[in-house]
């Protein structure tokens, strides 16, 4: 059967306008330029490489259909006539397997995924919603591929079953049995899982990590730099998990800077090439404008407000609980950033910002994590995680345009929607079906009502003598 003949889907509303917007701002050829050189022929027979522009609108379902795996992406993509539409393949072509997804993660460097991040961003500055004025930072933790039960000493390679076992022979115990070396594990003092001490044998970038509820996994560390007018994720690091908060701030927020100036720089030279004032040069740097950073308590560090004060940021960090403290070996200007910081979280903006935090910032995790089904990563490797995650959040920052343009941010929002409205046209048919119902019956009492109060001799007796009553 010929192929325009084949059965065609209808399409789904969300990926055809999510097509749309990519198709407008050149997706597929600014992404075969970013890969270009991953692709140049090198003479060797083989099976042919997948478009760029496919293999990342692959990542793209992964954030809308809240699959973590290449193998769901994989089986989802194949299961759904929409999405093999919205991939551009035809019907008698295949999906690509999961297999060939990790190739192409391993075989692309960090730069083209950086580079995919910053044409989103740039798509998201054209259409009104980056600012890049306030921005707040916050981190959360991503469960990696990794099993606690499979950690071992980093000296020598142990097990922990086989070093709780040699713990017991070191004390008395002859031959001990698992029950055994546990029971004394259980009272051993200065008991502790540290990441000093123990490593992952499948993913030795993963880091020991405590959660909130007091459980211990392996994990890495995302941090969040986020446009607080809009939403906008503006940068998504991954760090080792065992990277305090104030040692990642400076690093995610010059990278968040960078992220913004280029988008908006690309946006002003693709729309008009205007002559430099005179006196001017076209060469000349702009001076880097201050920006306002909103922070939990986690990131409150005098030498870190220090150094983000000299970097041109104005923080607004609230304190952790802490004595009275002395500044005699600090300096002047690290008590004046201290100071001026404290001042500042305690005006009315610092404590509005604060609220805004918890709105913008927190949401981004949520939809990243949660909804999108990245809280547990499913490759190994701190690079491999950071490209998975930076397509990842690049979506959530499609999914703020799409927002805009159709009033939701995901497949499921927009069906949610349609079926709210749909409730809401049937519940305001059956009220009015209801009124309409009982309209006779009211008039009717009404009538009889109005007609028993009226007075002798205003047209009562005549309605009696005509036998209306």
């Amino acid at each position: 059967m010929a192929a325009p003949s084949l059965p065609r889907s209808p399409g789904h509303r969300f990926y055809e306008k999510l097509n749309e917007l990519l198709r407008e701002n050149g997706f597929d050829r600014a992404m075969e330029a970013a890969c270009v050189k991953y692709f140049e022929a090198d003479g060797t027979a083989g099976r042919p490489s997948i478009p760029p522009g496919l293999y990342f609108r692959m990542l793209l379902v992964g954030f809308f259909e809240g699959i973590e795996s290449e193998r769901g992406l994989e089986w989802r993509c194949s299961d759904s006539l929409s999405l093999r539409e919205f991939l551009g393949l035809l019907p008698g072509e295949t999906v690509p397997d999961h297999s060939t997804l990790s190739k192409m993660r391993k075989r692309l460097g960090s730069e083209v995924f950086e580079a995919m991040f910053a044409f989103v961003l740039g798509v998201v500055h054209r259409s009104g919603l980056l600012q890049g004025k306030v921005m707040g930072v916050d981190s959360t933790y991503l469960r990696a591929d990794a099993s606690m039960k499979a950690i071992v000493r980093r000296e020598t390679g142990e097990v922990y079953a086989d070093f709780i076992k040699r713990l017991a022979k070191e004390e008395g115990i002859e031959n001990p049995t698992v029950e055994d070396a546990r029971r004394l594990d259980r009272k051993r003092k200065g008991k502790k899982t540290s990441n000093t001490d123990w490593k992952s044998p499948t993913d030795e970038d993963a880091r020991i990590t405590k959660l909130k509820d007091g459980r211990t996994r392996l994990a890495y560390k995302t941090e969040h730099v986020v446009d607080m007018s809009s939403g906008v994720v503006v940068a998504a690091e991954v760090y080792s998990a065992d990277q305090a908060d104030p040692a990642t701030m400076a690093q995610s927020l010059e990278q968040a800077r960078t992220n913004v100036e280029q988008a908006k720089s690309d946006n002003d030279r693709d729309s008009d090439d205007e002559p430099p004032p005179e006196g001017g040069s076209s060469d000349a740097q702009p001076e880097r404008t201050v920006i306002e950073v909103v922070a939990d308590k986690g990131y409150h560090k005098a030498e870190l407000l220090l150094s983000l004060k000299e970097a041109g940021y104005r923080t607004y960090v609230p304190e952790r609980s802490q004595p009275v403290r002395k500044w005699e070996d600090k300096g002047w200007d690290m008590q004046q950033a201290f100071y001026g910081n404290r001042y500042r979280v305690r005006r009315p903006k610092g404590r509005a910002l604060q609220r805004k935090r918890g709105e913008f910032i927190e949401r981004t995790f949520a939809h990243a994590c949660e909804t999108g089904g990245m809280r547990r990563v499913r490759v190994r490797g701190r690079e491999n995680v950071r490209k998975r995650y930076l397509a990842h959040v690049a979506a959530l920052n499609l999914g703020l345009v799409l927002r805009q343009i159709l009033g939701s941010g995901t497949p499921r929002g927009l069906a949610a929607a349609r079926k709210g409205f749909a409730l809401a046209i049937l519940v305001i048919w059956a009220a009015m079906v209801a009124l309409v119902r009982r309209m006779p019956r009211q008039l009717a009492r009404f009538s009889r009502a109005a007609w028993d109060g009226m007075p002798p001799g205003h047209g009562r007796d005549v309605g009696i003598a005509i036998g209306v009553a």
